[in-house]
């Protein structure tokens, strides 16, 4: 079998609810088979159409954070499915919208990671954080949790993305902004809501393991503003570029052109296609074919917060069930403050597990 190489971490199970599927088998077919759950929203945009959007369909019309925790508990339910023993001994990082994001449900932070607890049947003692840096927050929860199984502090993390850019006021600041799509405006995205969980475990890299993180800023970010000469700052993708050369040195391959495939958090805007593209280019110097994007946006929107631990959990259903396009996956994200994160993921060769059953 290939030996991996890793940061001590590994994902052995993960949970979705999205509004294609209400647990990770569902979501991940959904998403193979290019299944959107887009449809029409209580929103009305200028010129009187209602908003697209990507609700999740569930059993009770809960509103707020309720709504959320139960999309949240939901995620944590399918992840911890076959391993219920873990749950006497787990550390829970919860990735949540920034701060000042106008209209996020979450405004107790301890109070939504208790609800969470409850409605999944957790013990209310079970030590919890909280990130709060919207769509990149994954990659900061990777980190702390490489750091607590590193030092011994926990034996599992679970880490949770929870989010909804359906509310009025976010629909209402996004609209401002010009930001959402709609008829008039082809540059934006299609607001959704989901919820994702993937667990993590010390040990040596077996399975699903984390090879390489990056996490930067960008200074050309969206609302950059202007420069000291009172210019607007071009974007050359310097923060995501960074990201993934410190995620590519630190998994010992130095150059784009060995990664496999790649999971992506761009949502339908210019800016976020663009600075992707920019970074490919910069750190890509081998030859190859040309290299697969999954972009679960496609089908869901954009899910703020929930996309890093969503991707994380689609790249281990995607080599589980043996559809992945190659066993070196990386995620990359980004959010409106310029923060950017990049992960790569490494797998056994396809082949080489099956050599090994033979044997």
């Amino acid at each position: 079998m290939t030996t991996l190489k890793g940061l001590g971490l590994n994902i052995i199970s993960a949970g979705m609810v999205t509004a294609v599927g209400l647990n990770r088998a569902a979501s991940a077919a959904a998403l193979r088979g290019a299944i959107d759950g887009f449809a029409e929203t209580q929103f009305v945009v200028p010129g009187g159409d209602w908003l697209l959007g990507a609700p999740v369909p569930l059993p009770k019309n809960w509103i707020g954070e309720k709504r959320l925790a139960h999309l949240a508990a939901g995620a944590v339910v399918d992840s911890l499915a076959e391993h219920v023993s873990v749950k006497a001994d787990l550390e829970v990082i919860f990735c949540l919208a920034e701060h000042e994001r106008p209209g996020r449900p979450v405004r107790d932070p301890e109070s939504f990671a208790q609800k969470v607890l409850k409605f999944a049947g957790l013990p209310p003692q079970t030590k919890c954080q909280v990130v709060t840096h919207g769509r990149p927050s994954g990659f900061v929860a990777l980190e702390r949790a490489r750091r607590s199984l590193k030092d011994g502090e926990t034996e599992h993390v679970l880490i949770v993305g929870a989010d909804t850019l359906l509310t009025g006021p976010t629909v209402a600041h996004y609209l401002r902004e010009n930001r959402l799509l709609t008829a008039e405006n082809a540059n934006g995205f299609i607001p959704g809501e989901a919820a994702a969980a993937i667990l993590c475990t010390a040990g040596e890299a077996t399975h699903f393991a984390l090879a390489g993180l990056g996490l930067t800023r960008e200074k050309a970010f969206l609302y950059n503003g202007l420069d000291k000469d009172g210019l607007d700052i071009p974007l050359r993708a310097d923060g995501m570029t960074q990201a993934y050369r410190d995620a590519l040195e630190m998994s010992a391959l130095q150059d784009f052109g060995r990664i496999d495939f790649r999971l992506s958090d761009v949502s339908g805007e210019h800016f976020f296609f663009k600075q992707s593209a920019l970074s490919m280019q910069r750190t890509m110097r081998l030859h190859r074919d040309p290299q697969p994007i999954w972009s679960p946006a496609d089908c869901l929107g954009n899910i703020g917060a929930a996309f890093v631990p969503l991707m994380v959990a689609w790249g281990l259903e995607a080599f589980e069930k043996g559809y992945a396009d190659g066993h070196l996956i990386m995620v990359e994200g980004s959010g409106d403050d310029g923060a950017c994160g990049a992960a790569i993921f490494q797998t056994p060769n396809r082949g080489d597990v099956r050599q090994g059953d033979a044997a």
